[in-house]
């Protein structure tokens, strides 16, 4: 690949990453209609890669093509959140398997740093700072797995949760607990426990699990 062909590939990669971010931050809300140029000028890139960025968020389910109208924003549903995490139980245990087995050191000393930030986050409920603390964990846990195929598979799937849980939560202790489960996940993963880690991501699954059933509860009493 030549010099031009990764700039480009870069500035498409951080297009999505910026583009990704609004949307689970709710800086564009479910069902708002987005222009490519709106957004290139808002996040300061050409047009080309928030293109490319925006056929990878459709692929993903984070936004929705109409021929006559635009590019929508997709709202959040619930339901498809208990189907995700169906999907991401299976692919969460594999990975933190691997990850336990594989990971090198470099690795694993991230690992505890990122449990600590996170920690950290929670504790002062700083939603920008848990949102990145959160993606580096997922993107370093699937790093770590060392297999290129699974982390693509599970990296949609992450981002996907995360938008979840930004538009869902609001109470401290529900902040503290996601953290407190995660660093579990993290220092058995950190310890190559593959055990430990799989049965601490599971309990961290059953924890989305038991939230997003809450918020479908309050949703159905709400209509």
């Amino acid at each position: 690949m030549n010099d031009e062909a990764q700039a480009h590939g870069s500035l498409a990669e951080i297009a999505y990453r910026r583009i990704e971010e609004m949307i689970v931050t709710r800086k564009l809300k479910p069902g708002v209609m987005i222009s490519e140029k709106r957004l290139a000028d808002e996040i300061s890139c050409g047009r080309t890669p928030v293109r490319e960025a925006l056929q990878r968020l459709r692929l993903e389910g984070y936004i929705e093509v109409h021929p006559s109208r635009g590019v929508q924003v997709s709202t959040i549903d619930v339901f498809r959140q208990f189907e995700l995490l169906e999907v991401r139980r299976l692919l969460e245990d594999l990975m933190v398997r691997l990850a336990a087995q594989r990971a090198t050191q470099t690795e694993r000393a991230a690992m505890l740093q990122l449990a600590d930030a996170l920690m950290q986050a929670a504790e002062v409920r700083d939603r920008s700072a848990y949102l990145i603390a959160n993606r580096s964990i997922h993107e370093t846990l699937a790093k770590a797995a060392h297999n290129t195929i699974l982390a693509n598979s599970i990296g949609a799937l992450h981002g996907l949760s995360r938008r979840f849980w930004f538009a869902y939560i609001e109470e401290e202790n529900v902040f503290a607990e996601a953290a407190r489960l995660h660093a579990r996940t993290l220092a058995a993963t950190a310890q190559g426990d593959a055990e430990g880690a799989a049965t601490a991501a599971s309990e961290f699954l059953d924890f989305l699990e038991s939230f997003t059933r809450k918020a479908l509860n309050e949703r159905i009493h709400t209509m």
